[in-house]
């Protein structure tokens, strides 16, 4: 069974090295310091969004509907992708008054977190 490589460390989340490539087919192994590419770096769930975000070609309008999220929710995961291949954001992205009150609703953030939110 194949496994996905991953770019951070499970344990303390710094960058892990490739150190081993071996084929199966002539049983060659070449041991040295690989790079991984910069999408190894990305987690699954913004993995997944590029992926979406490349099959509506950037069209946020789709990539709403798809995912069943805003705006203001996409482009603050398009700014995560953007900062987590190494590039700095253009955009602070900002959370709409209506989505931090439904977070807070859910449970997805606390009180203190809300009010933190509301007053950027």
């Amino acid at each position: 069974m194949k496994k996905e490589v991953i770019g951070k460390c499970p344990v303390c989340s710094n960058e892990l090295n490739v150190t081993k490539l071996h084929c199966d087919y002539c049983n060659t192994t070449i041991e040295s310091k690989f790079s991984l590419c910069k999408f190894c770096k990305l987690n699954d769930e913004q993995k997944y969004f590029v992926e979406v975000f490349i099959k509506n070609r950037g069209n946020i309008k789709e990539i709403e509907k798809e995912l069943g999220i805003s705006y203001p929710t996409v482009r603050n995961k398009l700014e995560n992708v953007i900062e987590a291949l190494g590039y700095s954001p253009k955009y602070t992205p900002k959370i709409d008054r209506k989505e931090i009150l439904a977070k807070l609703s859910t449970g997805e953030i606390t009180a203190e977190e809300a009010v933190k939110l509301l007053k950027e």
